[in-house]
Protein backbone atom coordinates (compact mmCIF):
# COMPACT_ATOMS: atom_id res chain seq x y z
CA UNK A 1 0.00 0.00 0.00
CA UNK A 2 1.22 3.68 -0.69
CA UNK A 3 0.86 6.18 1.48
CA UNK A 4 0.17 9.71 0.10
CA UNK A 5 1.09 12.36 2.65
CA UNK A 6 -0.01 16.05 1.81
CA UNK A 7 -0.03 17.52 5.36
CA UNK A 8 1.42 20.21 4.48
CA UNK A 9 -0.95 21.09 1.52
CA UNK A 10 -4.05 23.09 2.13
CA UNK A 11 -4.66 25.78 -0.47
CA UNK A 12 -3.46 27.36 -3.94
CA UNK A 13 -1.71 25.83 -7.10
CA UNK A 14 -0.72 22.50 -4.27
CA UNK A 15 -4.32 21.98 -3.32
CA UNK A 16 -5.23 21.77 -7.63
CA UNK A 17 -2.49 19.20 -8.22
CA UNK A 18 -3.30 17.53 -4.92
CA UNK A 19 -7.42 16.99 -5.90
CA UNK A 20 -5.84 15.56 -9.32
CA UNK A 21 -3.38 13.59 -8.02
CA UNK A 22 -6.09 11.55 -6.08
CA UNK A 23 -8.56 11.51 -8.51
CA UNK A 24 -6.12 9.65 -11.14
CA UNK A 25 -4.94 7.60 -8.57
CA UNK A 26 -8.43 6.74 -7.61
CA UNK A 27 -9.94 6.28 -10.51
CA UNK A 28 -6.85 3.61 -11.55
CA UNK A 29 -7.93 1.88 -8.44
CA UNK A 30 -4.68 1.98 -6.83
CA UNK A 31 -4.32 0.98 -3.10
CA UNK A 32 -3.55 4.34 -1.27
CA UNK A 33 -3.93 5.28 2.01
CA UNK A 34 -4.27 9.36 2.31
CA UNK A 35 -2.43 11.42 5.12
CA UNK A 36 -4.61 14.77 4.74
CA UNK A 37 -4.02 18.54 6.26
CA UNK A 38 -7.61 18.65 8.35
CA UNK A 39 -7.97 22.20 6.56
CA UNK A 40 -8.76 20.17 3.46
CA UNK A 41 -11.76 17.74 5.15
CA UNK A 42 -14.26 19.61 2.91
CA UNK A 43 -12.44 19.00 0.14
CA UNK A 44 -11.93 15.56 0.36
CA UNK A 45 -14.47 14.05 3.20
CA UNK A 46 -16.47 12.58 1.09
CA UNK A 47 -14.15 10.46 -1.04
CA UNK A 48 -14.23 6.92 -0.86
CA UNK A 49 -10.57 6.42 0.35
CA UNK A 50 -8.23 4.86 3.24
CA UNK A 51 -8.04 8.72 4.79
CA UNK A 52 -6.55 10.54 7.70
CA UNK A 53 -6.99 14.39 8.41
CA UNK A 54 -4.53 15.85 11.28
CA UNK A 55 -3.14 19.13 12.35
CA UNK A 56 -0.09 20.18 9.73
CA UNK A 57 2.23 20.05 13.16
CA UNK A 58 5.58 18.12 13.36
CA UNK A 59 4.30 16.07 16.48
CA UNK A 60 1.82 14.88 14.89
CA UNK A 61 2.99 13.90 11.84
CA UNK A 62 5.93 11.84 13.59
CA UNK A 63 3.02 10.00 15.46
CA UNK A 64 1.61 9.03 12.88
CA UNK A 65 4.33 7.58 11.06
CA UNK A 66 5.85 5.57 14.32
CA UNK A 67 2.06 4.17 14.60
CA UNK A 68 1.49 3.44 10.65
CA UNK A 69 4.52 3.12 9.03
CA UNK A 70 5.22 -0.66 8.60
CA UNK A 71 1.65 -0.49 6.35
CA UNK A 72 2.79 0.97 3.90
CA UNK A 73 5.62 -0.58 0.39
CA UNK A 74 6.34 3.25 -0.28
CA UNK A 75 5.50 6.87 0.72
CA UNK A 76 4.79 9.98 -1.31
CA UNK A 77 5.35 13.03 0.50
CA UNK A 78 3.11 15.39 -1.72
CA UNK A 79 3.87 18.46 0.20
CA UNK A 80 7.97 19.05 0.18
CA UNK A 81 9.18 18.08 3.57
CA UNK A 82 10.38 14.32 3.87
CA UNK A 83 8.78 11.84 6.81
CA UNK A 84 10.13 13.52 10.17
CA UNK A 85 11.56 9.63 10.53
CA UNK A 86 13.84 7.53 8.54
CA UNK A 87 11.77 4.70 6.95
CA UNK A 88 12.80 0.96 5.61
CA UNK A 89 10.42 1.86 2.40
CA UNK A 90 11.39 4.03 -0.94
CA UNK A 91 10.47 7.69 0.32
CA UNK A 92 9.72 10.07 -2.96
CA UNK A 93 9.15 13.79 -1.77
CA UNK A 94 7.65 16.15 -4.56
CA UNK A 95 9.20 19.69 -4.10
CA UNK A 96 6.82 22.02 -5.34
CA UNK A 97 7.19 25.13 -3.11
CA UNK A 98 10.15 27.43 -4.75
CA UNK A 99 10.46 29.46 -1.47
CA UNK A 100 12.38 26.42 0.14
CA UNK A 101 14.84 27.03 -1.93
CA UNK A 102 14.73 30.78 -2.53
CA UNK A 103 13.37 33.38 -0.53
CA UNK A 104 12.31 37.15 -2.39
CA UNK A 105 14.33 39.85 -1.45
CA UNK A 106 11.62 42.16 -0.67
CA UNK A 107 10.15 39.76 1.53
CA UNK A 108 9.56 41.32 5.26
CA UNK A 109 11.69 40.47 7.39
CA UNK A 110 9.09 38.72 9.43
CA UNK A 111 8.12 36.42 6.39
CA UNK A 112 12.23 35.76 5.72
CA UNK A 113 12.43 34.52 9.15
CA UNK A 114 9.50 31.97 8.46
CA UNK A 115 10.72 30.62 5.74
CA UNK A 116 14.32 31.04 7.01
CA UNK A 117 12.93 28.42 9.81
CA UNK A 118 11.01 26.46 7.05
CA UNK A 119 14.37 25.95 4.94
CA UNK A 120 16.32 24.86 8.23
CA UNK A 121 13.64 21.74 9.25
CA UNK A 122 13.57 20.65 5.63
CA UNK A 123 17.03 20.57 5.60
CA UNK A 124 16.83 18.71 8.53
CA UNK A 125 14.64 16.32 7.31
CA UNK A 126 15.90 15.74 3.77
CA UNK A 127 18.26 12.89 4.48
CA UNK A 128 14.91 10.83 4.87
CA UNK A 129 14.11 10.82 1.52
CA UNK A 130 14.75 7.82 -1.10
CA UNK A 131 13.86 10.64 -3.99
CA UNK A 132 13.44 13.62 -5.04
CA UNK A 133 10.96 14.91 -7.54
CA UNK A 134 10.60 18.49 -9.24
CA UNK A 135 8.53 20.09 -11.73
CA UNK A 136 11.23 21.78 -14.04
CA UNK A 137 15.04 21.22 -14.99
CA UNK A 138 15.55 24.37 -13.07
CA UNK A 139 14.20 23.59 -10.16
CA UNK A 140 16.03 20.71 -10.23
CA UNK A 141 19.77 22.29 -10.78
CA UNK A 142 18.56 25.11 -7.75
CA UNK A 143 17.37 22.61 -5.91
CA UNK A 144 20.43 20.29 -5.54
CA UNK A 145 22.78 23.37 -5.99
CA UNK A 146 21.28 24.20 -2.52
CA UNK A 147 21.04 21.33 -0.55
CA UNK A 148 22.91 18.38 -2.15
CA UNK A 149 26.08 20.44 -3.69
CA UNK A 150 24.93 19.95 -7.26
CA UNK A 151 24.68 16.17 -6.88
CA UNK A 152 21.29 15.27 -9.15
CA UNK A 153 21.40 11.60 -8.92
CA UNK A 154 18.80 11.32 -6.62
CA UNK A 155 16.45 14.21 -8.13
CA UNK A 156 13.67 13.29 -11.14
CA UNK A 157 11.74 16.07 -13.33
CA UNK A 158 8.23 14.70 -13.80
CA UNK A 159 5.70 17.85 -14.10
CA UNK A 160 2.25 17.66 -14.22
CA UNK A 161 -0.86 19.25 -14.09
CA UNK A 162 -4.77 18.91 -14.37
CA UNK A 163 -6.16 19.78 -17.76
CA UNK A 164 -8.72 22.17 -18.29
CA UNK A 165 -11.37 21.19 -21.40
CA UNK A 166 -11.58 24.06 -23.73
CA UNK A 167 -13.40 22.45 -26.66
CA UNK A 168 -16.84 22.62 -25.97
CA UNK A 169 -16.62 26.50 -24.99
CA UNK A 170 -17.75 29.09 -27.41
CA UNK A 171 -17.39 32.21 -25.44
CA UNK A 172 -16.39 35.45 -26.96
CA UNK A 173 -12.69 36.61 -26.05
CA UNK A 174 -12.96 40.50 -24.36
CA UNK A 175 -10.32 42.83 -26.51
CA UNK A 176 -8.02 44.31 -24.31
CA UNK A 177 -8.55 42.47 -20.94
CA UNK A 178 -5.87 41.42 -18.84
CA UNK A 179 -6.09 38.41 -16.03
CA UNK A 180 -4.06 37.23 -13.56
CA UNK A 181 -5.44 33.98 -11.71
CA UNK A 182 -3.16 33.58 -8.61
CA UNK A 183 -3.97 33.15 -4.57
CA UNK A 184 -2.39 35.66 -2.44
CA UNK A 185 1.34 35.74 -1.40
CA UNK A 186 3.59 38.55 -0.82
CA UNK A 187 5.45 36.96 -4.02
CA UNK A 188 2.62 37.68 -6.21
CA UNK A 189 3.07 40.85 -6.77
CA UNK A 190 -0.45 41.83 -6.97
CA UNK A 191 0.05 46.01 -5.41
CA UNK A 192 2.96 46.11 -8.33
CA UNK A 193 0.42 45.00 -10.75
CA UNK A 194 -2.13 47.33 -9.87
CA UNK A 195 0.27 50.08 -9.61
CA UNK A 196 1.23 49.35 -13.16
CA UNK A 197 -2.12 48.67 -14.35
CA UNK A 198 -3.32 52.11 -13.32
CA UNK A 199 -0.21 53.76 -14.59
CA UNK A 200 -0.59 51.96 -18.52
CA UNK A 201 -4.68 53.23 -17.89
CA UNK A 202 -3.83 56.77 -16.84
CA UNK A 203 -2.30 57.11 -20.50
CA UNK A 204 -4.09 54.74 -23.05
CA UNK A 205 -7.44 54.86 -21.55
CA UNK A 206 -7.79 51.04 -22.79
CA UNK A 207 -7.77 48.28 -21.04
CA UNK A 208 -9.41 46.04 -18.37
CA UNK A 209 -7.62 43.78 -15.68
CA UNK A 210 -9.72 40.80 -13.44
CA UNK A 211 -7.86 39.46 -10.64
CA UNK A 212 -8.87 36.80 -7.83
CA UNK A 213 -8.09 38.43 -4.22
CA UNK A 214 -10.09 36.64 -1.56
CA UNK A 215 -12.21 38.68 0.40
CA UNK A 216 -9.80 37.46 3.77
CA UNK A 217 -6.89 39.47 2.16
CA UNK A 218 -8.90 42.81 3.21
CA UNK A 219 -5.64 45.28 2.76
CA UNK A 220 -5.34 43.85 -0.74
CA UNK A 221 -9.55 44.18 -1.17
CA UNK A 222 -9.18 48.09 0.12
CA UNK A 223 -6.32 49.10 -2.13
CA UNK A 224 -8.64 47.75 -4.81
CA UNK A 225 -11.55 49.00 -4.04
CA UNK A 226 -9.83 52.29 -3.65
CA UNK A 227 -8.76 51.87 -7.52
CA UNK A 228 -12.44 51.04 -8.53
CA UNK A 229 -13.98 54.14 -6.61
CA UNK A 230 -10.94 56.51 -9.07
CA UNK A 231 -12.70 54.87 -12.18
CA UNK A 232 -9.88 52.04 -12.87
CA UNK A 233 -11.61 49.15 -14.91
CA UNK A 234 -10.40 46.58 -11.79
CA UNK A 235 -12.38 43.57 -10.77
CA UNK A 236 -12.00 41.22 -8.08
CA UNK A 237 -13.75 38.22 -8.74
CA UNK A 238 -12.56 36.14 -5.14
CA UNK A 239 -11.71 32.32 -5.29
CA UNK A 240 -12.43 30.78 -8.87
CA UNK A 241 -13.28 27.46 -8.36
CA UNK A 242 -11.80 25.38 -11.20
CA UNK A 243 -15.15 24.53 -13.24
CA UNK A 244 -15.08 28.39 -13.80
CA UNK A 245 -12.02 29.05 -14.85
CA UNK A 246 -12.44 27.50 -18.34
CA UNK A 247 -14.78 30.82 -19.13
CA UNK A 248 -12.51 33.14 -17.71
CA UNK A 249 -9.26 32.29 -19.57
CA UNK A 250 -11.43 32.15 -23.11
CA UNK A 251 -12.97 35.43 -22.58
CA UNK A 252 -9.85 37.15 -21.87
CA UNK A 253 -6.87 38.64 -24.11
CA UNK A 254 -3.95 38.19 -21.96
CA UNK A 255 -3.11 36.42 -19.18
CA UNK A 256 -0.68 38.51 -17.02
CA UNK A 257 1.81 37.11 -14.46
CA UNK A 258 4.50 39.04 -12.31
CA UNK A 259 4.47 36.67 -10.43
CA UNK A 260 8.20 36.47 -8.18
CA UNK A 261 8.86 32.71 -7.58
CA UNK A 262 7.56 29.85 -8.52
CA UNK A 263 8.20 26.32 -8.90
CA UNK A 264 5.87 25.82 -11.60
CA UNK A 265 3.29 27.89 -12.86
CA UNK A 266 0.12 26.73 -13.43
CA UNK A 267 -1.94 29.62 -14.60
CA UNK A 268 0.94 29.94 -17.13
CA UNK A 269 -0.02 26.27 -19.02
CA UNK A 270 -3.52 26.58 -18.17
CA UNK A 271 -4.18 30.26 -20.10
CA UNK A 272 -1.92 28.96 -23.00
CA UNK A 273 -4.42 25.91 -23.57
CA UNK A 274 -7.30 28.70 -23.00
CA UNK A 275 -5.78 30.58 -25.76
CA UNK A 276 -5.07 33.39 -23.88
CA UNK A 277 -1.34 35.59 -24.86
CA UNK A 278 1.07 35.60 -21.60
CA UNK A 279 2.70 38.30 -20.79
CA UNK A 280 5.04 37.38 -17.64
CA UNK A 281 8.05 37.65 -15.28
CA UNK A 282 11.28 37.72 -17.44
CA UNK A 283 12.00 34.95 -14.93
CA UNK A 284 13.68 31.71 -15.17
CA UNK A 285 10.37 30.44 -14.38
CA UNK A 286 8.57 31.69 -17.31
CA UNK A 287 11.03 29.43 -19.74
CA UNK A 288 10.31 26.48 -18.23
CA UNK A 289 6.59 26.56 -18.86
CA UNK A 290 6.32 28.41 -22.10
CA UNK A 291 7.85 30.68 -24.63
CA UNK A 292 5.47 33.44 -23.65
CA UNK A 293 4.33 36.03 -25.83
CA UNK A 294 6.29 39.59 -23.91
CA UNK A 295 8.11 39.31 -20.74
CA UNK A 296 8.06 42.28 -18.34
CA UNK A 297 11.01 42.80 -15.01
CA UNK A 298 8.24 42.00 -12.29
CA UNK A 299 10.74 44.19 -9.82
CA UNK A 300 9.78 47.34 -11.75
CA UNK A 301 6.27 48.86 -11.87
CA UNK A 302 7.10 50.79 -15.04
CA UNK A 303 8.33 48.12 -16.73
CA UNK A 304 5.07 46.16 -16.25
CA UNK A 305 3.20 49.13 -17.24
CA UNK A 306 5.39 49.16 -20.45
CA UNK A 307 4.28 45.90 -20.94
CA UNK A 308 0.60 46.49 -20.92
CA UNK A 309 0.75 49.51 -23.12
CA UNK A 310 3.16 47.52 -25.55
CA UNK A 311 0.08 44.69 -25.55
CA UNK A 312 -2.82 47.43 -25.74
CA UNK A 313 -0.88 49.20 -28.50
CA UNK A 314 0.97 46.53 -30.69
CA UNK A 315 -0.21 42.70 -31.92
CA UNK A 316 2.00 40.61 -29.96
CA UNK A 317 3.29 36.76 -31.05
CA UNK A 318 1.28 33.62 -29.99
CA UNK A 319 2.65 32.37 -26.70
CA UNK A 320 3.69 28.34 -27.10
CA UNK A 321 3.21 25.71 -24.06
CA UNK A 322 6.47 23.92 -23.12
CA UNK A 323 5.87 21.54 -20.32
CA UNK A 324 4.20 18.37 -20.29
CA UNK A 325 1.70 16.52 -18.33
CA UNK A 326 3.46 13.16 -17.07
CA UNK A 327 1.34 12.27 -14.59
CA UNK A 328 1.06 8.51 -15.30
CA UNK A 329 4.99 8.94 -14.75
CA UNK A 330 4.61 9.73 -11.44
CA UNK A 331 2.10 6.76 -10.45
CA UNK A 332 4.22 4.40 -12.29
CA UNK A 333 6.77 5.24 -9.90
CA UNK A 334 5.54 4.92 -7.07
CA UNK A 335 3.95 1.43 -7.70
CA UNK A 336 7.00 -0.06 -8.74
Amino acid sequence: MILLDSVYINDGGGLILLKYLVDVLNKQNKDVYYLFDERTNDVFKNLDIKKTFIPNKISLRKKFYKENSKKFSSVLCFGNVPPPISLKVPVFVYLHQKLFIEIPSDFSLKMKLIYKIKQMIFSFYKRNATKWLVQSELMKQQFTNKYFFGNMSHVKVIPFYPPLNFSNSNIERIENSFLYVSNVAPHKNHESLIAAFCNAYDQIKKGSLVITVPSSNISLCQLISGKQKLGYPIENIGFVNRENLIELYLSHEYLIFPSLAESFGLGLAEAIDGGCKVIAADLPYTYQVCNPSLTFNPYSIDSIESAIIKSVTQELPESNKIITNDINQLILLLSE
